[in-house]
């Protein structure tokens, strides 16, 4: 993986910036993507402490003017991008007949589109480098349903889908498109979302047969592992990582 640049959206906290120090400490150089150039760069320091190299810039991926510039950064600076993971997600949970639309568009927007967006920009970079891996973080909540993440689990559901049928488009190139699908996850968006039931992690736990929450860098080796070469035969793919809540 020496000399490797991989792009890293939501790469500022939680799953993204562990997945970008992993992806580090395997001597890839790391475009730390966020929307929070604070964070990105707080992420930055710590890959830099740890012996990496790595910029920050600033990325909305709801915006397809944003990521095209980001990108182009990017490019203009490494030259290339050999590794996309879309990391960037957001959920509200509530029930369904209590949402609102603008909740339902922001969901879709990040979770969704987002991925879009940097999959529209950055595959034809990859096509003309002549090599690429793309990693999207889904969520097993697209697999089996999530109850108060109707809108979540669809537009997950859409990364599931967009990631099998680009991983059939860009075989041709020798570009592998993969899909990691985290269980509950111990992070500042989890919780967020604990607010909406107190009791819901301990229950999750419960569920659970390996007794706890996933955490981030469970998420981050998954992802390594669909980066390396270990995975040059793999495409089209979706892993869960919910220690054993789901099993499909």
């Amino acid at each position: 993986m020496t000399n490797r640049i991989a792009f890293v959206t939501g790469a500022g906290s939680g799953i993204g910036r562990e997945i970008s120090k992993t992806l580090a400490l395997r001597s890839m150089t790391i475009v730390v993507a966020d929307i929070h150039s604070n964070n990105a760069e707080e992420t930055v320091s710590m890959i830099k402490k740890q012996g990496g190299e790595a910029v920050a810039i600033n990325c909305d991926v709801t915006s397809l003017e944003s990521v095209r510039n980001a990108v182009k950064e990017s490019v203009d600076i490494f030259r290339k991008i050999d590794v996309l993971v879309n990391n960037a997600g957001w959920d509200k949970v509530e029930p369904f007949l209590k949402s609102e639309p603008d909740t339902w568009k922001r969901i879709v927007d990040i979770n969704l589109m987002g991925q879009i967006h940097t999959c529209k920009e950055i595959l034809p970079v990859m096509i003309e480098n002549g090599y690429g891996k793309v990693v999207n973080i889904a969520s097993d909540a697209a697999r089996v349903g999530s109850s108060g993440e109707a809108v979540y689990s669809a537009a997950k559901g859409g990364v599931v889908a967009l990631t099998k049928t680009l991983a059939r488009e860009m075989a041709r190139h020798k570009i592998n498109i993969n899909c990691v699908a985290p269980g509950p996850s111990d992070t500042p968006m989890f919780q967020e979302i604990g607010t909406y039931n107190e009791g819901i992690k301990t229950a999750l736990e419960k569920a659970i047969p390996f007794r706890r929450l996933a955490q981030p860098e469970d998420i981050a080796g998954a992802v390594a592992y669909f980066t390396s070469e270990d995975a040059k035969f793999v495409t089209g793919q979706t892993l869960s990582v919910s220690g054993g809540l789901t099993m499909v």
